[in-house]
C-alpha cells in the first residue's frame, strides 16, 4: 500500500528506545527523513545507526521536553538539516516510578515531575511544531496516550491522568488546526514490552510482600491473560504501524480520533 510519505521529514520525540524507536525505524522505511529527538545522550549514536540500516536520512537531537529553549533549537537543528517538518509523532514519556494503588503511595510530590513531562512536555512541543505545519497548509501530528488515559488505571495515577491530558488536548489540537489542513489524532497502546512497562512491574514488585512477588514475565503473562481479550503482548512494531498510517495520506479524513492498539484491552472495562 503507497503511503505517501516519501521525502517527508518526520520528528519523533522519546525515540531513543522503545515504541518511538519503533515508530522512527518505521517512518525510515517508509522513505521519509527523520530526527529522533530524545533526551538520551545516546540519540545521535541510534540514529547513525538507524540510517546506515535503512538508507534513509536521519539525525538525532538530544532534546528536552521540560524545556521549550531545547525544543526550538531542536527544531531549528532538524529543519536546517533535513528541511521544514512535515510530520510530529510524540512518543516521550515516564511513569511516577511507584505503584500507585492506592494512590495515597505516592505523595502530591509526585506528581509535577510525570505531569511536566507527559503533558507540558506535549504541550511545548506542539507549541513549537504547529505554526510550520500552520505557514504549509499540510501536515500531520500524532501523540502517544494510553489505554491507561481512558480507563483510570490505578497502577499509577500521575501517568494516567497525564494521558487523558494528552488524549483531550490532541482533540482540541485537531479542532483549532483542521482549518489549515492538519490532522492531529492520538494513539493508546496496551501492554507493550518496553522499559516503561518494565518500570511499572518494577513499581508493583517492590511494594509485594516477598511470597506473593512475580518476575516480569509471570506478571505480564497473568495480566495479558485477565484484560487483554487477545491473549497476547502488544509489540511497538504495532503501535508504529498505526503512527505511520494516520500520518499518511491513506488516512486523510482521519483527524481528533483516539485509536486504541490494544489487543482489546479496553473491552475489557
Amino acid at each position: 500500500m503507497e503511503l505517501g510519505l516519501k521525502g517527508s521529514v518526520v520528528v519523533v520525540t522519546g525515540a531513543a528506545s522503545g515504541i518511538g524507536q519503533a515508530i522512527a525505524r518505521l517512518f525510515a522505511e517508509e522513505g521519509t527523513s527523520v530526527a529522533l529527538w530524545d533526551l538520551a545522550q545516546s540519540v545521535a549514536e541510534i540514529a547513525a545507526q538507524l540510517e546506515q540500516q535503512t538508507d534513509a536520512s536521519v539525525i538525532g537531537v538530544q532534546t528536552d521536553v521540560t524545556n521549550q529553549a531545547s525544543i526550538e533549537q531542536a527544531l531549528s537543528t532538524t529543519e536546517a538539516s533535513l528541511g521544514p517538518v512535515e510530520h510530529l509523532a510524540h512518543a516521550a514519556a515516564i511513569g511516577s516510578g511507584k505503584f500507585g494503588f492506592p494512590f495515597t503511595n505516592l505523595t502530591p510530590d509526585d506528581w509535577p515531575r510525570v505531569l511536566d513531562v507527559n503533558v507540558m512536555g506535549m504541550t511545548r512541543v506542539a507549541h513549537a511544531v504547529a505554526p510550520g505545519l500552520i505557514e504549509r497548509s499540510r501536515g500531520t501530528m500524532t501523540f502517544l496516550a494510553s489505554v491507561a488515559g481512558q480507563i483510570g488505571s490505578q497502577t499509577d495515577p500521575p501517568y494516567s491522568a497525564a494521558k487523558a491530558a494528552n488524549i483531550n488536548f490532541a482533540q482540541c489540537l485537531a479542532r483549532d488546526l483542521a482549518p489549515h489542513c492538519v490532522r492531529v489524532n492520538t494513539v493508546c497502546p496496551g501492554m507493550v514490552k518496553t522499559p516503561l512497562n518494565r518500570s511499572v512491574w518494577q513499581a508493583w514488585f517492590n511494594q509485594q510482600p516477598e511470597a506473593e512477588r512475580l518476575d516480569y514475565e509471570s506478571w505480564a503473562a497473568d495480566k495479558i491473560r485477565r484484560v487483554v481479550p487477545l491473549g497476547t503482548w502488544q509489540q511497538p512494531e504495532d503501535i508504529a504501524d498505526m503512527v505511520v498510517f494516520l500520518a499518511s495520506r491513506r488516512a486523510a479524513q482521519v483527524t481528533g480520533q483516539t485509536v486504541n492498539v490494544d489487543g482489546g484491552f479496553v473491552m475489557h472495562w
